[in-house]
């Protein structure tokens, strides 16, 4: 007899974040991948005849936690050198005038990441890649702008591309040209959005290196009407797009994106209710930054009860930056929403799934049910609330699965 699928996950705890259960949890369950994708999922009494007859591999968990593979939704991963000394100045009182002066801020990271060629912009990146996997993200995001010019935004983009080929999981690339102005572009703001939206955008766009666009809709950053413009050259694109918004203020930027039917906003700890409205009529996610919040020492916290209330999916991300968020653990993400903003386990972590997958767009991962993508994460924890209660340590993941296979090495 052949067996029917390639590969056969039993004794399993299931967190499946289908159906009505917690967790869509199903004990004593079972999973089973074919061809990449999962072929069967459900309690292990309801199979049909032998496991070891139904599949040409079989393994016994031993009650272990499966969960979809993680999505980190929002990173900026790719970046020349990092910021490590102006984090020592900020505590040792220097502010943040004082350190822009001494050439650190964004700038300082623009003059790195100009200054590194694509190998070495790869070579960095590749163990921050690395160390999100180990916590067991099989998705990710990479953002540009730290380029804000054509040849490094390309280089960035491209070792997004080639971290994905090399590591075997689905990297997102997202252009960020409306990040920040480049000193050269200081006194002419209007040029340098001109620049983005009419030259760069479409080359980039025309490489297929753009999967969506996002912006810095902030008062230091780019004000609505600047992004508006850069959202018009996407939809012309047929470009998805998405905000970092309400971060510091509110300039409306989470309905701005939700007119555009934008697949998030981000951050968000200044939404106001129309904002939240908006935002629940075109589906937008909202994305969680609580590394950022944590690392900047923020005490506005976004509107959790009006987001609930209004039924705004939720995801979670680590915003991996140089920074203001340098996480390299989604799990902890994951904790820190909890802690700090009062998320259940369950919410970060369908958080760091299900709704995660669904603010880059993609239907086909986030949660255990047949025809999805074999994107899988065991887990050697046997509650998923474990997931965010232990702070820090890598003890928690047992393996991943990528479209059905264990990763290479090189992950």
């Amino acid at each position: 007899m052949t067996p029917r699928w390639d590969h056969l996950l039993t004794n399993a705890t299931l967190a499946t974040f289908t159906g009505d259960a917690p967790y869509g949890l199903i004990e004593h369950g079972a999973i089973a991948m074919h061809e990449g994708r999962i072929a069967w999922v459900g309690p292990q009494h309801a199979l049909q005849g032998e496991a070891n007859a139904l599949a040409s591999h079989v393994e016994d968990l031993g009650g272990a936690v499966v969960t979809p593979g993680l999505v980190d939704c929002h990173t900026h991963l790719v970046f020349g050198g990092n910021r490590a000394h102006e984090f020592d100045m900020r505590l040792n009182g220097a502010t943040y005038e004082e350190i822009a002066r001494a050439g650190g801020g964004i700038v300082s990271t623009v003059k790195a990441t100009r200054d590194a060629s694509e190998d070495e912009l790869f070579a960095q990146a590749l163990p921050r890649a690395q160390a999100l996997l180990a916590d067991g993200v099989t998705t990710l995001e990479i953002k540009s702008g730290y380029g804000l010019d054509l040849e490094t935004e390309r280089r960035m983009l491209r070792v997004a591309r080639r971290l994905g080929k090399a590591l075997g999981i689905t990297v997102r690339a997202t252009f960020l040209g409306l990040h920040a102005l480049p000193p050269e572009y200081r006194h002419d703001r209007d040029g340098y959005v001109a620049l983005m939206c009419d030259e760069v955008l479409p080359a980039l766009a025309g490489e297929g290196l753009v999967d969506a666009v996002d912006a810095f809709c902030e008062n230091i950053g780019f004000t609505p009407e600047e992004t508006r413009r850069v959202f018009d050259r996407a939809t012309q694109l047929g470009l998805p797009v998405k905000l970092h918004a309400e971060q510091l203020s509110d300039l409306d930027g989470a309905a701005l994106v939700a007119r555009y039917r934008g697949l998030s906003a981000d951050h968000l700890e200044y939404l106001s209710d129309s904002g939240i409205r908006a935002m629940a009529q075109a589906g937008t996610v909202a994305v969680l930054l609580p590394g950022a919040f944590y690392a900047l020492r923020e005490t506005k916290l976004p509107p959790m009860t009006s987001l609930r209330e209004h039924g705004v999916a939720m995801a979670v991300a680590t915003d991996c930056n140089p920074g203001t968020s340098p996480l390299l653990s989604l799990r902890l993400a994951a904790g820190m929403a909890c802690t700090l903003f009062r998320l259940t386990p369950e919410e970060a972590l369908r958080g760091i799934t299900v709704n995660a997958a669904r603010a880059l767009g993609l239907s086909d991962r986030g949660t255990l049910e047949v025809g999805q993508r074999a994107d899988l994460a065991v887990w050697n924890v046997k509650q998923p609330a474990e997931l965010c209660y232990w702070i820090g340590g890598n003890h928690a993941l047992r393996k991943t699965f990528l479209s059905g296979a264990a990763p290479s090495p090189a992950a």
